[in-house]
């Protein structure tokens, strides 16, 4: 197989060497695999990945059905890895774990338990298109034991959707299969960002809040 042309070092689309080198080695297999290793390890870039495979099934070095089956393949099996690290977990492990963290309470858990059970459905498809959110939202569907059907079903629509997107636009742009990799960078970027800031609103507010965590918890039983 031809290899794949890689941008320059220095552009922000830039697709890191192994990404390629396993492109050229297995075809839209390697981009399935590759897809399946950024959902366990979400800083891999999804949005340089899809593009990059687009870009190669627009010259001839992949078949796009293929590299649209395998990469949606690969989503699936990155997730369903990550639902057996939730089931394996457990509902109580988890529980306990949280239990040892500063600035959370048992209650935080049981109302993200409770809003998973209301909105379980939404969140793993919606999630599917959400940078980080995507790998994550697997764990507490595995935790709460969603029905398997159901969520294979649920992160195959999801994941075929973002992925298709992505490969489709790097099919169309080419050479310029980059271009896609910058707005999806700012995309990314947009929504750490909330998320950062949800976090530190989070810490702030349970700072400020006489007796509230669990060291709020024992202030109290001590007195």
């Amino acid at each position: 197989m031809t290899a794949i042309a890689a941008q320059p070092a220095g552009d922000s689309g830039a697709a890191p060497q192994w990404i390629n080198d396993l492109m050229d080695a297995l075809g839209a297999p390697g981009a399935g695999l590759a897809i399946a290793l950024e959902n366990l390890f979400p800083p891999l870039p999804s949005e340089v990945i899809l593009p990059l495979a687009g870009f190669a099934a627009s010259s001839g070095r992949m078949d796009l059905i293929a590299v649209l089956l395998w990469t949606t393949a690969g989503s699936v099996i990155g997730a369903l890895a990550l639902y057996g690290i939730g089931a394996l977990l457990g509902r109580d492990r988890t529980v306990a774990i949280a239990a040892r963290l500063p600035l959370v309470k048992v209650s935080d858990i049981e109302k993200t338990e409770a809003w998973f059970l209301r909105h379980g459905t939404k969140a793993v498809f919606f999630g599917r298109m959400i940078p980080i959110f995507r790998s994550l939202i697997s764990v507490p569907a595995g935790v709460e034991r969603m029905p398997l059907p159901a969520f294979l079903a649920l992160t195959t629509l999801g994941s075929a959707i973002w992925n298709t997107v992505f490969v489709l636009a790097g099919y169309a742009l080419g050479d310029n299969w980059a271009e896609v990799s910058g707005i999806a960078s700012t995309y990314s970027k947009v929504i750490l960002a909330v998320a950062a800031l949800a976090l530190l609103a989070f810490v702030v507010l349970r700072l400020l809040r006489p007796g509230t965590g669990r060291r709020g918890q024992r202030r109290r039983q001590d007195a």
